[in-house]
């Protein structure tokens, strides 16, 4: 199967916590970072997660957020440290490719946050992802 979603981390299940309609399931990347995602129950049980299950975190582009520092005081939980690799920018959009440990994401942001965020080749970034935007596949 072809997924347009670029943004595919592989990891390891830790831990799922259950609810009627929807889960948290908490997944150690191969780089060690964690991740959380939050899925329907359906979804667990249809595809079988459980503790030790290998899987791939998919995030699309356009929910990649970044910051220049780890932030506080937000909800956003998932907050991978990498570096910036490539910036491409056009009229109104950014494409910003980082490296994280063991992985990379691409983040399509504004060309104004871009210039913002003062972002080029080698710039220290954290990839902000909330739960709710992490979708989860066997791996």
């Amino acid at each position: 199967m072809s997924l347009s979603i670029r943004n595919q981390l592989p990891g390891t299940v830790t831990s799922v916590t259950a609810g009627e309609a929807m889960s948290t399931v908490k997944v150690r990347l191969q780089g060690g970072q964690d991740i959380t995602a939050a899925i329907t129950t359906d979804a667990v049980k249809d595809l079988g997660f459980a503790e030790g299950a290998s899987v791939k975190a998919l995030v699309k582009s356009t929910e990649v957020s970044l910051a220049t520092d780890p932030v506080e005081g937000i909800s956003i939980r998932n907050q991978l440290a990498g570096t910036v690799t490539d910036v491409a920018t056009g009229g109104a959009m950014g494409s910003v490719k980082v490296s994280v440990e063991g992985g990379e994401l691409t983040a399509a942001i504004t060309k104004d946050a871009v210039e913002a965020l003062g972002l080029t080749s080698g710039s220290s970034v954290v990839a902000l992802i909330k739960s709710t935007e992490v979708s989860l596949a066997t791996a």
